[in-house]
């Protein structure tokens, strides 16, 4: 294992560390929901800066063969573990600009070390925009919390069940792909396949979302016919990517993975979605 590596795991581990104190300290449904909310909004983020607009690249030296998959597993280290969790540590430790600061401040001096240790290169990105671009997250951060301290409904539960839900469909997407190239997209967006289909998997996951979602929201007693529509609406959407020629499958298993692993995340977001329904105080009464 190359020395890149120990760098990104230290830090993935470093910010599950942290995750698991706050989910041992304060409530552990709500503020894991609140991380994923987190996870979510930096997907967003990354998706726009880093995969469409190339701000920068990682070298975490995981993944051999593909140098673009390498580097989303970077980018998944910033975004999916040490971003979302300073956040949620931040917010329901209700800790004030003193402690954010000094977060700006390490996340600054972590991107500083790793540009000079050429294991993460800037294009027109700037360690200033991260910066400045943090005082915002954490805004938004403190202002989801509180909306998770009461029942939701309407379009505000709508919204945070996708942001709660999304990270677990777009992760389970993608990771395989990357660990075992067992798909690729071709939109012909970019040149480089990795890259084209990470382009591509993050349009996916947040329709697919958007499928799950809205089976969930639907006031059917019948929640067999909800799982069969699930179904068939993913295998009809292989279909439909396969003979316009943008799915190229490489293995056996990889249609049954990605027709049924839906079905897991729907039980997911049923779940998430009766949390946010309920809110704090009632589902602790629940339980």
């Amino acid at each position: 294992m190359s020395h890149n590596s120990y760098w990104y795991i230290g830090l993935s581990l470093i910010s599950l560390t942290l995750l698991a104190y706050i989910c041992y300290r304060k409530n552990t449904i709500r503020s894991f929901l609140h991380f994923l909310i987190m996870v979510q909004i930096a997907y967003i983020i990354e998706t726009v800066i880093y995969i469409y607009l190339g701000s920068y690249q990682y070298y975490p030296k995981i993944i051999k063969n593909f140098a673009y998959y390498d580097s989303n597993i970077g980018a998944l280290t910033s975004n999916m573990f040490a971003v979302p969790a300073a956040a949620t540590f931040l917010t329901t430790f209700q800790l004030g600009w003193f402690w954010k600061i000094v977060f700006i401040g390490l996340f600054a001096g972590v991107e500083w070390l790793f540009v000079k240790l050429h294991i993460y290169t800037l294009y027109w990105w700037r360690i200033e925009y991260t910066s400045l671009g943090l005082p915002i997250y954490f805004i938004v951060s403190k202002r989801i919390y509180s909306d998770l301290l009461q029942p939701l409904k309407g379009w505000l539960h709508s919204l945070l069940l996708f942001m709660c839900t999304a990270p677990f469909l777009g992760t389970f997407h993608i990771i395989p792909i990357m660990v075992f190239q067992n798909r690729f997209y071709h939109p012909g967006w970019f040149n480089d396949p990795a890259h084209d289909t990470t382009a591509f998997a993050a349009i996916y996951y947040v329709f697919g979302t958007l499928i799950v979602i809205t089976l969930v929201k639907l006031r059917w007693k019948q929640g067999w016919i909800k799982l069969c529509m699930l179904t068939a609406s993913f295998y009809i959407l292989t279909l439909v990517l396969m003979n316009s020629e943008i799915l190229d499958i490489r293995v056996w298993w990889d249609p049954y993975y990605y027709v049924l692993f839906p079905l897991l995340i729907y039980v997911i977001s049923k779940a998430i979605s009766k949390r946010l329904s309920f809110g704090p105080s009632q589902a602790s009464n629940n339980t």
